[in-house]
């Protein structure tokens, strides 16, 4: 394949990311506040947000096996049309005042999320073994859209079918997925490789013992549970402190901005000093984080916490993924993808129930001691693998 076929590639992949990631930031600032305004009992206001998070971790593994017979366009394809499903769902039932339908809704759009979260496998299908931490980083990159127009769709759109507030923002998450229907038509990224009878590549089993993978999986699921646990929980710890709407879209921006802007540079750093050092830089920065929210309920240390806690989601989650591609050959990169996102999903699901749970009934702080031990167990595995030599640079 050659280089300018795989940039082209790239370049339409990190507009498919751009458009999902705006939908899932527009999720990001407004779920909770309507988990909140629709159930009856406070404590399940995350619910809809743990469904999705749950039918999200359960489709990861028929998502990546689906692509690997029918491709990864195709397979982009299916899962739009059950998001777009999802998001007329969820607009009738905000409507509706249905917190149960809202949840059913969440749980399509989790569906659908399980097939967009490939877009950075699909990277590293396309791109040589030296381009490819730099691939994935520059699909991820696409997100930086996402910092600008998620919240500002978010403001725009809450009132789009008054009185039912935030029903609008469900009706633009679908023009966004539509958008992402027409741009995969110029998509051409190969089918991955189907394993033959004589050459299946190892059991799965043997692939989860490998250190690389657990390591490599540890560092995914604790970037995404610890991103998770505090981001779910800040629109509802900036709404108990009276900050308002427009301030709490403005910290959801930057949170995102800190997410997906340092990927135009991280494939870089990792070329450069390594994937383990990257990890724990970021794990560094959400122990930082942590402490910038323990130490008061400002507008600012929210911006500053959250802002903080995307950049380490950023390098621990691109340095994870870059991890996990040195595992598998061609043969095996389906079932150990599959494997991958299913436990980092299904981590996530706990996490955002836990927030919600924990906010409701010990507060913002225990919410963000909560994540402590997580940060501590990524360090943990990362000194783990550098005393088994396994350690990469690529």
């Amino acid at each position: 394949m050659g280089l300018s076929k795989s940039a082209r590639n790239v370049g339409l992949l990190a507009v498919c990311q751009a458009l999902f990631m705006s939908g899932q930031t527009l999720l990001i600032t407004v779920v909770a506040l309507i988990g909140y305004s629709l159930a009856s009992v406070k404590v399940l206001a995350t619910l809809p947000l743990t469904f999705q998070f749950v039918a999200m971790a359960l489709t990861t593994i028929p998502a990546s096996l689906l692509m690997r017979r029918v491709g990864r366009r195709f397979g982009f394809m299916i899962g739009l049309a059950v998001g777009i499903a999802g998001s007329g769902l969820g607009a009738y039932a905000i409507v509706a005042s249905s917190f149960w339908g809202f949840c059913g809704a969440s749980m399509l759009m989790g569906a659908a999320n399980a097939f967009g979260q490939l877009y950075r496998f699909a990277a590293a299908d396309v791109a040589s073994e030296g381009f490819r931490s730099r691939a994935i980083s520059l699909v991820l990159a696409g997100g930086v859209v996402a910092a600008f127009v998620g919240p500002t769709l978010a403001s725009w759109s809450q009132d789009l079918i008054a009185p039912a507030l935030f029903a609008g923002s469900y009706l633009a998450i679908a023009g966004l997925q539509l958008a992402t229907v027409l741009t995969l038509v110029f998509l051409d990224v190969p089918k991955p490789v189907a394993p033959s009878r004589d050459r299946a590549g190892r059991p799965l089993g043997v692939i989860c013992r490998q250190p690389t993978f657990i390591v490599a999986v540890i560092s995914g699921m604790f970037a995404y549970a610890v991103m998770n646990l505090v981001m779910t929980s800040t629109p509802l710890a900036m709404s108990g402190g009276s900050h308002t709407f427009e301030e709490t879209a403005f910290v959801i921006q930057w949170h995102v901005l800190g997410m997906f802007a340092p990927s135009f540079f991280t494939g870089s750093l990792i070329k450069r000093v390594g994937t383990l050092n990257v990890i724990a830089t970021g794990a560094a920065l959400a122990a930082l984080a942590v402490a910038v929210n323990l130490s008061g309920e400002a507008l600012w240390q929210f911006w500053v916490a959250l802002f903080l806690v995307g950049i380490g989601w950023n390098f621990m989650f691109i340095g994870a993924t870059n991890l996990l591609t040195t595992v598998p050959d061609q043969t095996e990169q389906a079932k150990t993808q599959a494997m991958n996102d299913f436990i980092i999903f299904g981590t996530v699901a706990i996490s955002s129930l836990s927030s919600g749970a924990t906010y409701a009934a010990l507060g913002w702080s225990a919410v963000n001691l909560l994540v402590l031990p997580m940060i501590i167990t990524v360090f943990i595995a990362n000194i783990w693998l550098r005393a088994k030599g396994e350690a990469v640079r690529a």
